[in-house]
C-alpha cells in the first residue's frame, strides 16, 4: 500500500515488537464482572470506555490459529466511498488485516504494561484510560494470566466522516482465556480454565488530509 496504508504502520509496530521482550499473555475480564473491578482487565475497560464526540457508536501471547473470517458485507455506504476517494490506497481487506494485527499488539501491550507502544496506536483519550488502568493494576500487584486463543472474525460495521477525519468501526470476535491473579497467585477475576468468546467494538480514526499514515484507536466497547 501507499504512504497512507494502515497495514504498513501495524507491520512496523509488529517488527518493533520483535526487537523487545514480548509477553505472550493478554489481558481480559469476564463481561459479567462488577464495576468495582472494571479497571483490572482490557475487556472490562472496553465495556465502560466512553466515546469522544467525534467518534461513532454503533449498536453493536499466542498467534491467531487459522485464517480469520470476514463474513459480512461492509455497511460503510457513501462515507466509505468518500474515504476511498480521499485515501486511494485504502483497501478494506488490508485494513481489517491491520485491525487483527493491531488488536493483538494492543492487548499484549496492555498486558505487559507497555505504555510507549500503546501511545503510538491510541488516541490521547483512550491512551489515558488504558494508562490509568495499567497504573491501577500495578499498584494493586495484580498480574494478567490471560491468553488470546484466536481471532474468529473481523467485520466492518460502520464508516463515517467527522471534522475531516475518517472513522471506521469494526467488530472483533475472538476466543480468550481471561484471568487476573493477585500477588499470592490467587485468582482475583476471571477463570483461567474457561475459553470465552468475546465481541469487541473498536473505532479507528485517521485525518483524511494528513500525511500521517497512522490509524488510531479512538473508541472501544464490548457487546453484552
Amino acid at each position: 500500500m501507499g504512504d497512507y496504508g494502515f497495514i504498513d504502520i501495524v507491520l512496523f509496530a509488529m517488527i518493533a515488537a520483535f526487537l523487545i521482550l514480548r509477553l505472550r499473555s493478554v489481558l481480559g475480564k469476564h463481561r459479567n464482572s462488577g464495576e468495582g473491578k472494571s479497571n483490572l482487565g482490557l475487556h472490562a475497560l472496553t465495556q465502560t470506555q466512553k466515546t469522544d464526540k467525534t467518534t461513532t457508536e454503533p449498536d453493536s501471547n499466542e498467534e491467531s490459529k487459522g485464517e480469520p473470517k470476514n463474513t459480512e458485507e461492509d455497511s460503510g455506504g457513501a462515507d466509505l466511498v468518500k474515504i476511498q476517494k480521499v485515501i486511494p490506497s485504502f483497501e478494506q481487506l488490508e485494513f481489517l488485516a491491520g485491525v487483527r494485527a493491531a488488536f493483538e499488539i494492543i492487548v499484549n501491550s496492555f498486558a505487559s504494561g507497555d505504555k510507549d507502544k500503546l501511545a503510538g496506536l491510541l488516541s490521547d483519550e483512550v491512551f489515558n484510560n488504558f494508562s490509568s488502568a495499567i497504573t491501577d493494576r500495578e499498584k494493586k500487584g495484580y498480574v494478567s494470566e490471560s491468553s488470546l486463543i484466536r481471532i474468529i472474525d473481523t467485520v466492518l460495521l460502520e464508516a463515517s466522516i467527522s471534522d475531516g477525519a475518517a472513522l471506521l468501526t469494526v467488530k472483533i470476535l475472538s476466543e480468550q482465556i481471561n484471568a487476573i491473579k493477585g500477588e499470592e497467585g490467587e485468582v482475583v477475576d476471571g477463570n483461567p480454565d474457561l475459553v470465552m468468546e468475546v465481541a469487541d467494538i473498536w473505532t479507528f480514526s485517521k485525518e483524511m488530509e494528513s500525511p500521517d499514515p497512522n490509524w488510531r484507536l479512538v473508541a472501544t466497547r464490548s457487546l453484552d
